[in-house]
């Protein structure tokens, strides 16, 4: 039987050697998209099986949003994502908004055939080394930090200061250093560069 699979990365290139590789007798490449709303149309349009979408898709829609409003269609497809990252944020990020699955891009192209099977049949695929990882994020999810605090900690990340912070944000000096007490006591860090250091690390900036 025949998977039908609708393509989604930002770059042609990419696209281009996905079908060559992937266009076989067991699925069948039925369209390409360069944006998450590109992606939408085509899929409320041709109903594929699954939709192989990258993290990064430029201006617009992530792959995460897009991901999410693809399994609100109906039909639904199922969703695999198809990246270079794998940081723990965009991982459980794919897997909430309904991903079927999760592959880098340096895996063989029969792995990502099976995945794609594998996701039409509604079966979860997550490339090696993953799945541990979503297992243990699950059990200890990352924080939840406000947009506010996000804000913040990003402008913490570029070297700004609390005052470049507080006039970037209009709001007093004492406000952002209340932010990032609660940034500190979210993350269990003491220090600004920890925070930072440990946001970048798990994909929260």
């Amino acid at each position: 039987m025949t998977t039908t699979v609708l393509l989604v990365d930002d770059h042609p290139v990419v696209r281009s050697g996905l079908r060559a590789v992937l266009d076989t007798v067991t699925v069948q490449i039925v369209g390409e998209a360069a944006t998450g709303e590109e992606a939408l149309t085509l899929a409320a349009h041709v109903h594929p099986d699954v939709v192989l979408c990258d993290l990064r898709l430029g201006a617009g829609m992530d792959g995460i949003q897009t991901t999410a409003a693809l399994r609100a269609l109906d039909p639904a497809p199922s969703v695999l994502i198809l990246t270079t990252f794998d940081r723990d944020a965009e991982v459980l990020g794919a897997i909430e908004a309904g991903a079927a699955g999760y592959l880098l891009k340096d895996v063989a192209p029969e792995v990502i055939i099976e995945g794609i099977h594998r996701a039409a049949k509604g079966d979860m695929f997550l490339a090696p080394g993953i799945a541990c990882r979503v297992l243990q994020g699950m059990r200890n999810p990352l924080p939840r930090l406000t947009e506010r605090e996000l804000e913040v900690l990003r402008l913490m990340s570029t070297g700004a200061a609390n005052k470049d912070i507080a006039r970037a944000l209009f709001v007093t000096e004492a406000t952002v250093k209340s932010h990032i007490a609660h940034i500190f006591t979210k993350l269990n860090v003491d220090s600004r560069s920890r925070a930072i250091h440990l946001a970048q690390e798990t994909g929260l900036i």
